[in-house]
């Protein structure tokens, strides 16, 4: 039988080994654990097809969990879309990571992106591109990511709030285009603000119905297009919102 003395010297050895190894040990394993799901979303990512290793370090890099609503940060490495601000999502990684390698993109570049959304495909194309201009609806979500880019010194990224359709002819030409929201239709005015030679990317499709991703390709007398891998995006609406 344990005197009280024992039990006494017991409970403090036991209570200055556990404050111990929560102070060596514990904190350490919360990055490995971390890590674990980085390594395994980069392999989702090749197991998909992804290979530009410019596309993957640019994954790598930017930390998708400070992008997606606290409720879901758990979640933010899932290859699935998620919910953000207004009703609107932040596409799955893998469709992320396809439409920038589509892009063909060089560093010396200026794309110009269409649905700002949180920030996390301009963040993307930021590591990739010289500059980044990118044009939300929302001015909610358009003020929100500019905070956040810039918090994490994303400093070629420019977000504007306004009518995404319309494009920014006065920041164009433009070497790429890449909208984040299904059109109904080729949007005419975006590919007048190509360079010749310039590729966009955008979902085509009506809201409700099969959508197909496309890559078009302005030349000297039209436009070259090539439909990709079948998605599901909310849909391209003109004008800016009026409210949010």
């Amino acid at each position: 039988m344990m005197r009280p003395w024992q039990a006494r010297i017991s409970r403090l050895l036991g209570a200055t080994v556990l404050a111990w190894r929560r102070r060596f040990f514990l904190p350490a394993l919360r990055p490995a654990k971390e890590n674990v799901g980085r390594m395994q979303f980069l392999l989702d990512l090749r197991r998909h097809g992804i290979m530009d290793a410019a596309v993957l370090r640019a994954m790598e890099e930017v930390p998708r969990e400070k992008f997606v609503m606290a409720d879901h940060v758990r979640s933010a490495y899932a290859d699935q879309a998620l919910p953000i601000l207004c009703g609107q999502t932040i596409s799955q990684p893998y469709v992320v990571a396809y439409m920038t390698e589509q892009l063909a993109l060089s560093p010396d570049h200026h794309v110009l992106e269409i649905g700002t959304g949180s920030g996390y495909q301009a963040a993307i194309l930021s590591r990739l591109a010289a500059k980044v201009t990118s044009i939300e609806r929302y001015r909610t979500l358009a003020e929100s990511a500019l905070a956040r880019l810039a918090a994490l010194g994303y400093d070629n990224v420019e977000v504007i709030a306004g009518d995404g359709m319309a494009g920014a002819p006065d920041r164009a030409p433009f070497d790429r285009i890449i909208v984040t929201a299904a059109a109904d239709e080729i949007p005419s005015a975006l590919v007048d603000q190509l360079v010749v030679g310039g590729i966009m990317i955008l979902p085509l499709g009506p809201r409700r119905g099969d959508q197909v991703l496309v890559r078009l390709t302005r030349t000297e007398t039209g436009v070259e297009r090539d439909e990709l891998i079948g998605v599901r995006f909310v849909p391209l609406v003109p004008g800016q919102a009026r409210e949010l």
